[in-house]
């Protein structure tokens, strides 16, 4: 099986009234079941650079009657680029975006730059190369290495799928 959204997000220990972020948004599938979970009181942004993913992701979640989650065209890859304010998540969500960042460093800050301290971010991404992967991959032990050198502590690590790894790291 592939990776799991539904599953996977149960790591980061969401709870009713929280802010996340979900960085690569895609098709929205975490942000959709992130704003299942912190409800009404809470409120996710959807933050990616491809503005028909997000009018995707916008008119999916209206027909879920998800009213909690806010569109945003951005770039995580530079600080500041999200838009959003500093310390204004309590949990960030970062699933196969990896493989595709170029200025990791960069995005790694912004991460801890809009994250609380005590905050979390969920990192998911392809384990390895195979017929389904893309060409190029951040192994779970250099994304370890990387947020760690950027001030998180690994707080757990997960099977998250058949071809994907699972690690959740805490902002000091």
């Amino acid at each position: 099986m592939l990776s799991d959204p539904a599953s996977n997000i149960l790591k980061l220990g969401l709870t009713d009234g929280m802010k996340v972020v979900d960085l690569g948004a895609g098709s929205g599938f975490y942000s959709f079941e992130a704003a299942k979970i912190v409800g009404g009181s809470g409120h996710v942004y959807a933050v990616d650079v491809q503005k028909d993913l997000l009018e995707r992701l916008r008119s999916t979640g209206a027909s879920y009657g998800l009213r909690n989650i806010e569109i945003i065209w951005g770039n995580a890859e530079k600080i500041g680029g999200t838009k959003l304010r500093e310390a204004i998540a309590d949990r960030v969500i970062a699933s196969n975006i990896l493989f595709q960042i170029e200025k990791i460093d960069d995005f790694i800050l912004e991460i801890k730059r809009i994250l609380k301290p005590g905050g979390k971010v969920l990192v998911v991404d392809w384990s390895g190369v195979s017929a389904l992967s893309p060409k190029t991959v951040i192994p779970a032990m250099k994304a370890e290495m990387l947020f760690e050198k950027a001030g998180f502590k690994l707080d757990q690590s997960f099977d998250a799928g058949e071809h994907h790894y699972g690690l959740v790291f805490v902002r000091n």
